[in-house]
């Protein structure tokens, strides 16, 4: 590789520390607190499910939310630069994360469209008496699967307006851009969503919604699968092992705490969880009240089906419907909208340090490429079909195995784990003791690579949803033979300013004889 010669250019930082917090949060809380959250709950136990959550939080999710942290802080750049500084082979890991969230951004920005559009619809119950055969049929115009399709007008429209907007917060930058959208984005959710669940409480049948999530199936906490789907639900929902947090740290000021506010990260992000729960299953005793049959029997209680058929069939009935959809619509939107914004970031970071273009400059290359593969990817008549077949091999295949990745060849391979320890403990109030190596070097990577090896043999035996070999060769094993390629060639690409010209602060002694996962 040729030596770089051009000098670094400052890094950006966040102007305090309410709008790391608030931009973090943002990040985690988007579309699958809302509608993945309650029924992951209602399927594995209930009210049980909170213990196997809780421990899944405390023993994977936070440690390594606090490992993200101490990687971008400390070494100061994108997932690609973090990692390289590193040791030289690891940058291939942090461009693996960098072609994931590119992959999930191009899907992405479809749901928030669909959002978009039905935020337009509360105002006249435009889904009418039929949502299923409307949203399906009338607003998306599902088609067989096929690597091609119709434009689709009614998603491409407001699909253009989620890019271009997207793209204008992205140039800005992190003060200017990033930052100032969650400041005024992180209240206003919470008062929308707020007032939601609010309003849900005081509906008929709201009570027995409740019930209904809550009540504890305590036989399901000696079910494997029930603590798998905690530990996933916990990972995917916190924006950990994907580069978001690498490379929204490394805009930390050098003095900054670490620990504590991600403990508030993280707790914020599973109270907005258990809200979401309570207002869904409100909502959802509601509509089970009104056909007369338990909550349990009605179709559609997670994923996009519950956004968008079940939940206009629940607005179309209540009093007041127009309001509580705009509500829970808009709600999506701002989640939604703040969650591709940060996906979108790790991308424009490691391409900024990587070619020494500046964030207005990332924004518009990388952003028209992204645009232009997301239209005509996802706003046509297989949008729908195509969307859920990359979302699930890129987030349980790709983000998982990239954690397991960077916990065993950070902790074991490398043996850098106490490093990164005694850089959290330099910089923060609160303590982190050697019981984290353990969880961060061996519980979580254990019940990850568990949750990635049952997934793939699943996938390989049972495919998926029933779509065609050749389909899922082509979407599912195909994007990630893409992220793969495209890890490889970034990584072979030189750099334009020297990334070993580095020394990371503070200085933090390990002791040479440490072994295994300690040191």
């Amino acid at each position: 590789m040729t030596k770089a010669t051009l000098e670094p250019a400052a890094r950006e930082e966040w102007t305090g520390q309410a709008g790391f917090i608030l931009s973090a949060i943002g990040s985690a809380v988007g579309l699958g607190n809302i509608w993945r959250f309650p029924g992951v709950a209602y399927e594995n136990g209930g009210g049980a499910f909170l213990i196997p959550y809780l421990i899944a939080l405390l023993s994977a999710g936070i440690p390594i939310l606090f490992l993200d942290y101490a990687i971008g802080h400390r070494l100061r750049g994108s997932a690609p630069l973090a990692f390289r500084r590193i040791t030289g082979w690891f940058e291939a890991v942090g461009w693996f994360q960098v072609t994931i969230c590119f992959v999930i951004a191009i899907y992405y920005a479809a749901i928030i469209a669909w959002a978009l559009s039905y935020f337009v619809f509360s105002f006249d119950l435009r889904w009418g008496a039929d949502p299923r055969g409307f949203f399906l049929g009338e607003y998306l115009k599902v088609g067989d699967p096929s690597l091609t399709g119709s434009f689709v007008p009614g998603v491409l429209i407001p699909m253009i307006g989620v890019w271009v907007v997207a793209l204008i917060a992205l140039a800005g930058g992190i003060a200017k851009g990033i930052e100032r959208i969650n400041v005024i984005a992180m209240p206003v959710l919470l008062l929308a969503f707020g007032a939601l669940v609010v309003r849900a409480l005081f509906l008929d049948g709201a009570m027995d919604g409740l019930n209904t999530l809550f009540t504890p199936n305590w036989g399901a906490l000696s079910d494997p699968n029930v603590w798998i789907a905690a530990y996933g639900q916990v990972f995917f929902s916190l924006s950990i092992a994907f580069g978001i947090m690498v490379t929204y740290s490394s805009y930390r000021k050098r003095r900054s705490n670490l620990t504590s506010p991600g403990l508030v990260v993280a707790f914020a992000n599973s109270g907005f969880e258990l809200l979401a729960g309570i207002g869904v299953f409100a909502a959802l005793g509601f509509l089970a009240f009104e056909q007369g049959v338990a909550v349990g029997d009605l179709e559609g209680l997670t994923g996009p089906i519950l956004s968008f058929v079940t939940f206009p069939a629940i607005i179309s009935q209540m009093p007041g419907g127009t309001i509580f959809g705009v509500l829970f619509f808009g709600s999506l939107v701002i989640a939604g909208f703040t969650s591709l914004v940060s996906i979108l970031q790790v991308i424009s970071a490691g391409f900024q340090d990587k070619f020494g273009w500046n964030a207005r400059t990332a924004a518009i290359r990388l952003g028209s490429v992204m645009a232009v593969i997301s239209i005509v990817g996802f706003s046509t008549t297989s949008g729908l079909l195509a969307l859920d077949t990359v979302d699930q091999w890129s987030n349980n295949i790709g983000i998982v195995g990239s954690a397991v990745i960077v916990t065993v060849g950070l902790f074991w391979v490398l043996r850098r784990g106490d490093e990164f320890r005694r850089h959290l403990n330099a910089v923060s109030t609160v303590q982190v003791g050697r019981w984290w190596l353990w969880l961060t070097g061996l519980v979580a990577p254990l019940f990850l690579g568990y949750m990635l090896i049952s997934r793939i043999i699943t996938l390989i035996r049972d495919g998926y949803e029933g779509l065609p070999a050749w389909y899922l060769l082509t979407l599912g094993w195909g994007s990630l033979a893409f992220m793969a390629l495209a890890t490889a060639v970034l990584t072979r690409i030189r750099w334009r300013s020297d990334p070993d010209d580095f020394t990371p602060w503070p200085d933090v002694a390990v002791p040479t004889s440490s072994k295994g996962v300690t040191r």
